[in-house]
Protein backbone atom coordinates (compact mmCIF):
# COMPACT_ATOMS: atom_id res chain seq x y z
CA UNK A 1 0.00 0.00 0.00
CA UNK A 2 3.04 2.60 0.97
CA UNK A 3 4.44 1.39 -2.48
CA UNK A 4 0.95 2.07 -4.13
CA UNK A 5 0.89 5.52 -2.62
CA UNK A 6 4.01 6.81 -3.06
CA UNK A 7 3.48 6.04 -6.62
CA UNK A 8 0.30 7.95 -6.79
CA UNK A 9 1.77 11.34 -4.95
CA UNK A 10 4.96 10.85 -7.57
CA UNK A 11 1.86 10.77 -10.93
CA UNK A 12 0.28 13.62 -9.53
CA UNK A 13 3.20 16.03 -9.22
CA UNK A 14 3.49 14.85 -12.88
CA UNK A 15 0.16 15.36 -14.49
CA UNK A 16 -0.45 18.71 -16.08
CA UNK A 17 -2.81 20.95 -14.65
CA UNK A 18 -4.23 22.66 -17.21
CA UNK A 19 -7.88 21.22 -18.04
CA UNK A 20 -11.20 23.02 -18.57
CA UNK A 21 -12.68 24.62 -15.23
CA UNK A 22 -16.08 26.63 -14.21
CA UNK A 23 -14.37 29.98 -13.57
CA UNK A 24 -11.45 29.59 -16.01
CA UNK A 25 -12.52 33.38 -16.36
CA UNK A 26 -14.30 34.73 -13.27
CA UNK A 27 -15.32 38.28 -11.66
CA UNK A 28 -13.99 39.23 -8.61
CA UNK A 29 -13.95 42.81 -7.49
CA UNK A 30 -12.84 44.58 -4.19
CA UNK A 31 -12.84 47.68 -2.92
CA UNK A 32 -13.80 50.64 -4.96
CA UNK A 33 -14.28 48.39 -7.82
CA UNK A 34 -17.18 46.97 -6.28
CA UNK A 35 -19.24 49.94 -6.43
CA UNK A 36 -18.10 49.94 -10.09
CA UNK A 37 -19.11 46.68 -10.55
CA UNK A 38 -22.58 47.49 -8.91
CA UNK A 39 -23.42 49.98 -11.09
CA UNK A 40 -22.16 48.06 -14.06
CA UNK A 41 -25.00 45.18 -12.96
CA UNK A 42 -27.58 47.28 -11.59
CA UNK A 43 -27.75 50.16 -14.06
CA UNK A 44 -31.31 51.03 -15.21
CA UNK A 45 -32.11 47.50 -14.51
CA UNK A 46 -35.34 45.73 -12.37
CA UNK A 47 -34.05 43.98 -9.14
CA UNK A 48 -35.73 40.95 -7.72
CA UNK A 49 -33.40 40.41 -4.68
CA UNK A 50 -32.80 37.48 -2.49
CA UNK A 51 -30.06 39.33 -0.11
CA UNK A 52 -29.27 36.81 2.80
CA UNK A 53 -26.89 37.44 5.94
CA UNK A 54 -26.73 36.40 9.75
CA UNK A 55 -27.24 38.51 12.85
CA UNK A 56 -24.05 37.84 14.50
CA UNK A 57 -22.00 39.24 16.14
CA UNK A 58 -19.75 40.24 13.44
CA UNK A 59 -20.90 44.03 12.64
CA UNK A 60 -18.74 43.74 9.14
CA UNK A 61 -22.50 42.81 7.97
CA UNK A 62 -23.13 46.28 8.32
CA UNK A 63 -20.65 47.71 6.43
CA UNK A 64 -21.82 45.30 2.99
CA UNK A 65 -25.58 46.36 3.69
CA UNK A 66 -25.38 49.95 3.83
CA UNK A 67 -22.90 49.97 0.84
CA UNK A 68 -24.99 47.80 -1.46
CA UNK A 69 -28.48 48.76 -0.69
CA UNK A 70 -27.29 52.41 -1.33
CA UNK A 71 -25.57 51.25 -4.45
CA UNK A 72 -28.75 49.14 -5.79
CA UNK A 73 -31.61 52.51 -4.73
CA UNK A 74 -28.95 54.67 -6.38
CA UNK A 75 -28.43 52.90 -10.39
CA UNK A 76 -31.65 50.40 -10.80
CA UNK A 77 -34.37 51.17 -12.85
CA UNK A 78 -36.80 49.62 -9.89
CA UNK A 79 -36.58 47.20 -7.08
CA UNK A 80 -39.43 45.27 -7.78
CA UNK A 81 -39.37 43.35 -4.58
CA UNK A 82 -36.50 42.53 -2.23
CA UNK A 83 -36.13 40.14 0.59
CA UNK A 84 -33.36 40.27 3.54
CA UNK A 85 -32.99 36.38 4.62
CA UNK A 86 -31.56 37.30 8.41
CA UNK A 87 -30.04 33.95 10.18
CA UNK A 88 -30.48 34.28 13.37
CA UNK A 89 -28.13 32.38 15.84
CA UNK A 90 -29.08 30.89 18.97
CA UNK A 91 -27.36 28.46 21.67
CA UNK A 92 -23.89 29.51 20.87
CA UNK A 93 -22.14 30.75 23.84
CA UNK A 94 -20.99 33.42 24.05
CA UNK A 95 -19.64 36.98 26.10
CA UNK A 96 -22.29 39.41 27.09
CA UNK A 97 -20.58 42.11 24.99
CA UNK A 98 -20.26 39.84 21.95
CA UNK A 99 -24.37 39.24 22.52
CA UNK A 100 -24.98 42.70 22.48
CA UNK A 101 -22.70 43.30 19.41
CA UNK A 102 -25.38 40.18 17.88
CA UNK A 103 -28.65 42.20 18.94
CA UNK A 104 -27.34 45.57 17.47
CA UNK A 105 -25.90 43.68 14.29
CA UNK A 106 -29.21 42.10 13.71
CA UNK A 107 -31.67 45.86 14.54
CA UNK A 108 -29.30 47.30 12.10
CA UNK A 109 -29.56 44.92 9.24
CA UNK A 110 -33.41 44.81 9.60
CA UNK A 111 -33.92 48.72 9.77
CA UNK A 112 -31.59 48.86 6.23
CA UNK A 113 -33.52 46.29 4.55
CA UNK A 114 -37.32 46.89 5.54
CA UNK A 115 -36.69 50.46 3.63
CA UNK A 116 -36.62 48.84 0.48
CA UNK A 117 -38.19 45.23 0.86
CA UNK A 118 -39.33 42.97 3.75
CA UNK A 119 -37.43 41.14 6.08
CA UNK A 120 -37.74 36.87 7.14
CA UNK A 121 -36.21 35.63 9.98
CA UNK A 122 -34.74 32.14 10.21
CA UNK A 123 -33.81 31.10 13.73
CA UNK A 124 -30.29 28.74 13.61
CA UNK A 125 -29.97 26.73 16.60
CA UNK A 126 -26.69 25.45 17.79
CA UNK A 127 -27.02 21.47 17.91
CA UNK A 128 -27.91 19.93 21.06
CA UNK A 129 -26.49 16.15 21.60
CA UNK A 130 -29.63 15.51 23.31
CA UNK A 131 -32.29 16.45 21.19
CA UNK A 132 -30.81 16.99 17.52
CA UNK A 133 -27.47 16.79 15.66
CA UNK A 134 -25.68 19.68 14.32
CA UNK A 135 -25.26 18.69 10.29
CA UNK A 136 -29.35 18.04 10.66
CA UNK A 137 -29.95 21.62 12.05
CA UNK A 138 -28.11 22.66 8.97
CA UNK A 139 -29.57 20.52 6.37
CA UNK A 140 -32.74 21.83 7.37
CA UNK A 141 -31.87 25.68 8.06
CA UNK A 142 -30.60 25.37 4.33
CA UNK A 143 -33.29 24.09 2.93
CA UNK A 144 -36.11 26.26 4.28
CA UNK A 145 -33.92 29.19 3.03
CA UNK A 146 -33.85 27.47 -0.22
CA UNK A 147 -37.49 27.09 -0.18
CA UNK A 148 -37.35 30.90 -0.03
CA UNK A 149 -35.48 31.09 -3.38
CA UNK A 150 -38.54 31.57 -5.87
CA UNK A 151 -37.38 33.21 -9.06
CA UNK A 152 -35.00 36.00 -8.30
CA UNK A 153 -33.08 37.95 -10.54
CA UNK A 154 -30.67 38.59 -8.37
CA UNK A 155 -29.01 36.35 -5.16
CA UNK A 156 -26.48 37.65 -3.02
CA UNK A 157 -24.41 35.65 0.08
CA UNK A 158 -23.23 37.76 2.36
CA UNK A 159 -20.58 35.34 4.50
CA UNK A 160 -19.38 38.62 6.64
CA UNK A 161 -21.20 37.09 10.05
CA UNK A 162 -22.18 33.92 9.09
CA UNK A 163 -20.15 30.51 10.39
CA UNK A 164 -18.38 29.19 7.41
CA UNK A 165 -20.72 25.84 7.86
CA UNK A 166 -23.50 27.98 7.50
CA UNK A 167 -22.07 29.76 4.29
CA UNK A 168 -20.27 26.78 2.58
CA UNK A 169 -23.74 24.86 2.50
CA UNK A 170 -25.97 27.76 1.14
CA UNK A 171 -23.01 28.50 -1.28
CA UNK A 172 -22.80 25.45 -2.89
CA UNK A 173 -26.72 24.36 -2.40
CA UNK A 174 -27.57 27.49 -4.11
CA UNK A 175 -25.09 26.60 -6.53
CA UNK A 176 -26.58 23.53 -7.01
CA UNK A 177 -29.79 24.77 -7.53
CA UNK A 178 -28.28 27.04 -10.50
CA UNK A 179 -26.14 24.69 -11.74
CA UNK A 180 -27.92 21.52 -11.94
CA UNK A 181 -25.56 20.03 -14.82
CA UNK A 182 -21.95 21.43 -14.98
CA UNK A 183 -21.37 19.45 -18.16
CA UNK A 184 -23.98 21.66 -20.36
CA UNK A 185 -23.02 24.50 -22.51
CA UNK A 186 -21.97 27.70 -20.62
CA UNK A 187 -23.15 26.70 -16.98
CA UNK A 188 -22.32 29.69 -15.18
CA UNK A 189 -24.87 31.84 -17.13
CA UNK A 190 -27.54 29.87 -14.77
CA UNK A 191 -31.01 31.67 -16.67
CA UNK A 192 -29.41 34.27 -15.95
CA UNK A 193 -29.41 34.57 -12.38
CA UNK A 194 -26.66 36.56 -10.59
CA UNK A 195 -25.76 34.88 -7.44
CA UNK A 196 -22.72 37.14 -5.28
CA UNK A 197 -20.90 35.84 -2.42
CA UNK A 198 -19.95 39.04 -0.76
CA UNK A 199 -17.51 39.87 1.92
CA UNK A 200 -16.06 42.15 4.42
CA UNK A 201 -12.28 40.96 4.78
CA UNK A 202 -9.73 41.78 7.81
CA UNK A 203 -8.02 38.70 7.95
CA UNK A 204 -6.48 39.97 10.92
CA UNK A 205 -9.79 40.12 12.76
CA UNK A 206 -10.23 36.78 11.53
CA UNK A 207 -7.22 35.33 12.98
CA UNK A 208 -8.29 36.85 16.44
CA UNK A 209 -12.06 35.34 16.88
CA UNK A 210 -11.38 32.17 18.44
CA UNK A 211 -13.79 29.64 18.37
CA UNK A 212 -13.47 26.81 20.93
CA UNK A 213 -15.31 23.70 22.30
CA UNK A 214 -15.90 21.99 19.13
CA UNK A 215 -18.71 19.61 19.13
CA UNK A 216 -17.39 16.17 19.42
CA UNK A 217 -19.97 15.51 16.75
CA UNK A 218 -18.44 16.37 12.80
CA UNK A 219 -21.10 17.95 10.50
CA UNK A 220 -21.79 17.24 7.54
CA UNK A 221 -22.08 20.04 4.86
CA UNK A 222 -25.36 19.08 3.19
CA UNK A 223 -24.65 17.32 -0.84
CA UNK A 224 -21.17 15.87 0.95
CA UNK A 225 -21.91 13.51 3.17
CA UNK A 226 -21.62 10.16 1.07
CA UNK A 227 -17.51 10.27 0.77
CA UNK A 228 -17.41 10.12 4.15
CA UNK A 229 -20.49 8.12 4.97
CA UNK A 230 -21.22 5.20 2.06
CA UNK A 231 -19.56 1.61 2.91
CA UNK A 232 -18.71 1.28 -0.72
CA UNK A 233 -16.44 3.83 -0.54
CA UNK A 234 -14.09 3.01 3.15
CA UNK A 235 -11.59 1.38 1.15
CA UNK A 236 -10.57 3.83 -1.35
CA UNK A 237 -7.35 5.86 -0.02
CA UNK A 238 -8.05 9.04 1.55
CA UNK A 239 -6.37 12.62 1.04
CA UNK A 240 -7.02 15.25 3.34
CA UNK A 241 -6.56 19.30 2.96
CA UNK A 242 -6.99 21.04 6.00
CA UNK A 243 -7.22 24.67 5.26
CA UNK A 244 -5.13 26.18 8.34
CA UNK A 245 -6.02 29.30 10.42
CA UNK A 246 -5.32 30.96 13.41
CA UNK A 247 -6.71 29.41 16.81
CA UNK A 248 -8.46 25.73 15.26
CA UNK A 249 -6.16 23.37 16.89
CA UNK A 250 -9.26 22.18 19.17
CA UNK A 251 -11.04 21.51 16.10
CA UNK A 252 -8.12 20.24 14.21
CA UNK A 253 -7.73 17.91 16.90
CA UNK A 254 -11.50 17.17 17.08
CA UNK A 255 -11.58 15.71 13.11
CA UNK A 256 -8.19 13.72 13.36
CA UNK A 257 -9.49 12.29 16.74
CA UNK A 258 -12.39 11.08 14.74
CA UNK A 259 -12.94 7.76 13.07
CA UNK A 260 -12.89 10.13 9.55
CA UNK A 261 -9.29 10.73 9.06
CA UNK A 262 -7.47 7.07 9.41
CA UNK A 263 -3.63 6.71 10.05
CA UNK A 264 -2.71 5.95 6.64
CA UNK A 265 -4.43 9.37 4.65
CA UNK A 266 -2.70 11.53 2.97
CA UNK A 267 -2.79 15.20 4.29
CA UNK A 268 -2.12 17.91 2.38
CA UNK A 269 -2.00 21.10 4.74
CA UNK A 270 -2.93 24.35 2.75
CA UNK A 271 -1.22 27.47 4.04
CA UNK A 272 -1.73 31.45 2.82
CA UNK A 273 0.92 32.92 0.97
CA UNK A 274 1.42 35.24 0.07
CA UNK A 275 -0.78 37.22 3.17
CA UNK A 276 -0.62 40.40 4.44
CA UNK A 277 1.21 39.18 7.27
CA UNK A 278 4.20 37.64 5.63
CA UNK A 279 4.75 35.49 8.26
CA UNK A 280 1.62 33.85 8.86
CA UNK A 281 1.97 30.45 7.26
CA UNK A 282 5.55 30.22 8.99
CA UNK A 283 3.33 31.16 12.10
CA UNK A 284 1.21 28.65 11.21
CA UNK A 285 3.46 25.84 10.83
CA UNK A 286 4.68 26.13 13.85
CA UNK A 287 1.27 26.40 15.87
CA UNK A 288 -0.02 23.32 13.98
CA UNK A 289 3.46 21.31 13.99
CA UNK A 290 2.65 19.00 16.77
CA UNK A 291 -0.60 17.92 15.26
CA UNK A 292 0.22 17.19 11.46
CA UNK A 293 4.39 16.95 11.41
CA UNK A 294 5.90 15.91 14.20
CA UNK A 295 4.15 13.15 14.11
CA UNK A 296 5.22 12.05 11.03
CA UNK A 297 2.13 11.84 9.12
CA UNK A 298 2.94 14.74 6.64
CA UNK A 299 5.94 15.57 4.85
CA UNK A 300 6.47 19.34 3.65
CA UNK A 301 6.11 18.43 0.00
CA UNK A 302 2.02 18.07 0.42
CA UNK A 303 2.34 21.74 1.78
CA UNK A 304 -0.01 23.86 -0.73
CA UNK A 305 0.32 27.28 -0.49
CA UNK A 306 -2.62 29.18 -1.47
CA UNK A 307 -3.59 33.51 -2.03
CA UNK A 308 -4.85 34.80 1.02
CA UNK A 309 -6.77 37.70 -0.87
CA UNK A 310 -7.62 35.92 -3.84
CA UNK A 311 -10.56 33.45 -3.81
CA UNK A 312 -10.36 32.37 -7.12
CA UNK A 313 -6.93 31.22 -7.22
CA UNK A 314 -7.46 29.06 -3.67
CA UNK A 315 -10.33 27.67 -5.96
CA UNK A 316 -7.72 27.20 -8.81
CA UNK A 317 -4.97 25.59 -7.01
CA UNK A 318 -7.17 23.32 -4.53
CA UNK A 319 -9.32 21.77 -7.83
CA UNK A 320 -6.00 21.25 -9.12
CA UNK A 321 -4.66 19.30 -6.76
CA UNK A 322 -7.84 17.58 -6.31
CA UNK A 323 -8.04 16.61 -9.49
CA UNK A 324 -4.60 15.35 -9.68
CA UNK A 325 -5.00 13.15 -6.87
CA UNK A 326 -8.19 11.78 -8.09
CA UNK A 327 -6.55 10.85 -12.01
CA UNK A 328 -3.38 9.37 -10.01
CA UNK A 329 -5.37 7.20 -7.48
CA UNK A 330 -7.44 5.49 -10.36
CA UNK A 331 -4.73 2.69 -10.12
CA UNK A 332 -6.00 1.91 -6.34
CA UNK A 333 -9.80 1.76 -7.32
CA UNK A 334 -10.67 5.58 -6.28
CA UNK A 335 -9.86 7.76 -3.39
CA UNK A 336 -11.81 10.41 -1.11
CA UNK A 337 -10.85 13.76 -0.91
CA UNK A 338 -11.51 15.44 2.15
CA UNK A 339 -11.47 19.61 2.68
CA UNK A 340 -11.73 20.64 6.12
CA UNK A 341 -11.79 24.94 6.30
CA UNK A 342 -10.37 26.60 9.45
CA UNK A 343 -8.78 29.71 7.42
CA UNK A 344 -10.45 32.97 6.39
CA UNK A 345 -13.45 33.68 4.56
CA UNK A 346 -12.26 34.34 1.09
CA UNK A 347 -9.46 31.68 1.31
CA UNK A 348 -12.73 29.23 2.60
CA UNK A 349 -15.15 30.93 -0.43
CA UNK A 350 -12.32 29.56 -3.04
CA UNK A 351 -12.28 26.22 -1.29
CA UNK A 352 -15.96 25.80 -1.49
CA UNK A 353 -16.12 26.43 -5.14
CA UNK A 354 -13.42 23.69 -5.53
CA UNK A 355 -15.56 21.38 -3.70
CA UNK A 356 -19.02 22.30 -5.56
CA UNK A 357 -16.92 21.63 -9.33
CA UNK A 358 -15.20 18.63 -7.84
CA UNK A 359 -18.22 17.14 -6.23
CA UNK A 360 -19.34 14.13 -8.63
CA UNK A 361 -22.43 14.31 -10.28
CA UNK A 362 -24.01 10.87 -9.91
CA UNK A 363 -23.00 7.81 -7.72
CA UNK A 364 -20.91 5.81 -10.10
CA UNK A 365 -17.67 7.98 -10.31
CA UNK A 366 -14.42 6.57 -8.62
CA UNK A 367 -13.88 9.18 -6.18
CA UNK A 368 -16.33 11.20 -3.38
CA UNK A 369 -15.61 14.80 -2.03
CA UNK A 370 -16.26 15.54 1.76
CA UNK A 371 -16.20 18.89 3.52
CA UNK A 372 -16.24 17.31 7.77
CA UNK A 373 -16.10 20.32 9.99
CA UNK A 374 -15.94 20.49 14.04
CA UNK A 375 -18.57 23.26 14.69
CA UNK A 376 -17.74 25.07 17.65
CA UNK A 377 -19.93 26.16 20.36
CA UNK A 378 -18.47 28.73 21.71
CA UNK A 379 -16.70 31.81 19.96
CA UNK A 380 -14.75 34.92 21.54
CA UNK A 381 -12.92 38.00 20.45
CA UNK A 382 -12.62 41.48 21.91
CA UNK A 383 -15.36 43.71 20.91
CA UNK A 384 -13.16 47.04 20.42
CA UNK A 385 -11.39 45.24 17.26
CA UNK A 386 -14.82 43.88 15.77
CA UNK A 387 -16.26 47.68 16.20
CA UNK A 388 -12.90 49.58 14.97
CA UNK A 389 -12.22 46.65 12.07
CA UNK A 390 -11.50 48.57 8.98
CA UNK A 391 -12.65 45.97 6.00
CA UNK A 392 -12.22 45.86 2.31
CA UNK A 393 -15.17 44.90 0.43
CA UNK A 394 -14.83 41.68 -1.81
CA UNK A 395 -17.58 40.78 -4.39
CA UNK A 396 -17.47 37.36 -6.18
CA UNK A 397 -20.05 37.11 -9.08
CA UNK A 398 -20.35 33.49 -9.43
CA UNK A 399 -23.39 33.07 -11.96
CA UNK A 400 -25.31 35.11 -14.02
CA UNK A 401 -25.28 37.72 -17.60
CA UNK A 402 -21.63 38.37 -17.08
CA UNK A 403 -21.25 34.46 -18.01
CA UNK A 404 -23.87 34.86 -20.74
Amino acid sequence: MDGARLEARERAADIDMARDKLWEHYVFRRGAEVDELWEDLYEDREIDLIYIAGSGFDVRAQIVANSYTRAIQDVAKKIVRSKLILIQFNNYQLPVDLEQLSTENGNALEGRFSVIGEVKKIPYKASDEEETSASLVLREVTSEILACIEDPTDIVLDASSLPRVVYLALMTSILNRLIPDKDVNNPLAAGNINFQVIVAEDAALDSNIVAEDPSSEIVHIPGFRGAMQAESVQDWPLVWFPILGENRGSQLQQILNSTQIPKEAEICPVLPNPSRNPRRSDELLTEYRQWLFESGRTPTSNIIFVHESQPFEVYRQLLGAMQRFRESLEILGGCRLFVTPLGSKLITIGAGLACFEMRPQDLEGTYGVAIPHAEPTRYNARREMIVNSVPEICCLLVTGEAYA
